[in-house]
């Protein structure tokens, strides 16, 4: 298992790698000069001078691109010239916020998807199946963003069950019920999609599974129909779920940037969007390579997780 994990961790290298040149040369490609975006209004001939010289912007391009490499390998992430702070800090405190949400949604997602494939094939062609099917079908065809602004608009707007944006109320105090109040809404709408491919998945998965042999020989042993499904079939299916999962949890990641923009939520992809229209380059690659390397990290857990249910795939 050691050597298997150790392997799933130098296979991430070149990944990583690569989203840092992209990443590093998207931000080049964008016209225009991002001191003249920092500096506004302030944007003489000699602050800019000034300024490119400071951000190493005056060097070659890929002279730009090592130096940035290798203050990253080291730790530094360089400094947020509009915040005027670390780039970590300012990743690090922005990430808590966002794996509320995203955390919130995943485990929305896993667990009612993994339920509601589960019920979809135990009761294939039945009533449930039928039900199920429709709406998870809805749910995916509805992009987040836009359930997310009918969300406000039905229950924070014309209900005011919830409230419509932020992380916490502007007045009073910040305790559980204040923050899962405003977290209610932007983790419904982040996890509708990713609980209808879970649970179309899952419900192919089980379907596969229910036909082998080894659930014809548990029933007819006499155990009860529940314990067939939920205990012998839904381990078997596990392998092929846990995978989607690991996809998933990374749509779930991406996808709170605009459902943080939506709902106005302090997290990673509003800071991204921000450092975006306001050209801080330090700030969107180090927000980048952090996210990437959490996503990459994550899929090597589901990939250990599926390796010790299914010890054929560490060979």
């Amino acid at each position: 298992m050691t050597r298997y994990i150790l392997r799933r961790l130098l296979s991430a290298i070149p990944v990583l790698f690569g989203i840092s040149v992209i990443v590093f040369a998207i931000m080049a490609l964008i016209p225009g000069d991002p001191a003249l975006a920092i500096l506004g209004s302030f944007a003489t001939p000699e602050n800019v001078a000034r300024l490119n010289a400071d951000l190493g912007l005056d060097k070659p391009l890929i002279q730009q691109y090592f130096i940035w490499l290798g203050n990253m390998l080291q730790g530094d992430f360089g400094r947020s010239f509009n915040l005027n702070r670390p780039v970590l800090d300012e990743v690090l405190d922005r990430f808590n916020a966002t794996l509320v949400l995203a955390g919130t949604s995943f485990v929305l997602c896993a667990f009612l998807g993994i339920v509601a494939g589960v019920v979809s094939a135990a009761n294939q062609y039945g009533w449930a199946d039928k039900g199920i099917t429709f709406v998870v079908l809805l749910g995916i065809s509805i992009p987040s963003f836009f359930l997310g602004m009918m969300m406000i608009l039905t229950f924070a707007v014309n209900l005011r069950w919830l409230p419509a944006s932020g992380m916490w109320p502007i007045y009073g105090e910040r305790d559980l019920w204040a923050l899962l109040r405003h977290l209610t809404l932007p983790a419904l709408a982040l996890s509708v999609v990713a609980t209808g491919v879970i649970a179309r998945l899952a419900r192919s998965a089980m379907l596969e599974v229910l036909r082998q042999d080894f659930i014809r020989t548990a029933r007819a042993k006499g155990v009860h129909e529940r314990g067939v499904i939920w205990r012998h079939a839904l381990r078997a299916a596990m392998v092929s779920i846990i995978p989607i999962l690991g996809i998933q949890a990374g749509f779930v990641l991406s996808g709170a940037v605009y459902i943080e923009v939506v709902f106005q939520w302090p997290g990673i992809g509003r800071m991204l969007v921000d450092a975006i229209l306001r050209r801080d380059i330090l700030l969107v690659q180090g927000g980048v390579i952090f996210v990437a390397a959490c996503y990459v990290l994550f899929n090597i857990v589901v990939d250990v997780a599926q390796s010790l249910l299914d010890p054929r795939i560490k060979t």
